[in-house]
């Protein structure tokens, strides 16, 4: 399957669904992405080694192995960021997404726009940090580059892992995120201290940021940084 050139580069969109792949393909074309679509995860994985590709689309419900399956398999040999996108706005997927290793997700219905720049904000992350490149929620400001973060513009003083937190938390604002996963990505599996670090970072992160509203406890869930 040959693919033209685009200074974008190459996105591997996985959607069944006409309408959605075509719309998909549209926009991403007209921000100068380069776009193979298929329909079917095997279909997907095999093709995911011939192309340089930046960035998967992924939808859950594909006719043969759904996008579950199909993310666990591409992370098992390529850390290319995913995209999943949902057909209900559903907690559950959106976390088992994230568990099994997509980098952001969408709910149908979406805006194409939107797409696009979730596209363009993840691959800012994998390409690593800009001068410029910041996370802002309210009047809290997270400048990756520097490490640094602000609230009301005046600095706020933060350990590596609070950093590191914030940082996961802002990423996936609106996103219940589990104990378990918050320990696994910011800590890693083998750190010692157990979820109850997560909850002591938190508190940490209320008190020096001022704003407890930011990070919002979801009971027997987990945490979520509040949509701004």
């Amino acid at each position: 399957m040959e693919l033209g050139r685009a200074t974008g580069g190459t996105i591997l969109v996985v959607e069944d669904e006409q309408a959605i792949g075509s719309l998909v393909r549209t926009y991403l074309e007209r921000d100068s992405f380069n776009v193979l679509w298929l329909r079917a995860g095997e279909e997907a994985l095999a093709e995911l080694d011939r192309h340089p590709i930046r960035l998967v689309i992924l939808d859950i419900g594909l006719p043969d192995i759904d996008g579950f399956e199909v993310c666990r398999r591409v992370r098992a040999r390529s850390s290319v960021p995913i995209i999943m996108l949902t057909a209900r706005d559903e907690e559950p997927d959106r976390v088992a997404g994230l568990e099994v290793g997509a980098d952001d997700y969408l709910t149908k219905p979406f805006s194409p726009r939107e797409l696009v720049a979730r596209v363009k904000a993840v691959l800012r992350r994998v390409d690593g940090p800009t001068q410029d490149a910041s996370l802002v929620a309210g009047d809290v400001i997270v400048r990756r580059d520097g490490r640094e973060v602000t609230v009301a513009e005046e600095a706020v003083e933060l350990t590596g892992k609070e950093f590191d937190l914030l940082t996961f938390l802002l990423d996936h604002q609106g996103v219940v995120l589990s104990r378990e996963l918050l320990l696994d990505r910011v800590w890693g599996l083998t750190y010692p201290g157990g979820t109850r670090t997560v909850d002591v970072h938190v508190a940490q992160l209320r008190r020096k940021l001022g704003r407890p509203e930011l990070i919002l406890t979801v009971r027997g869930s987990g945490y979520k940084a509040a949509r701004h």
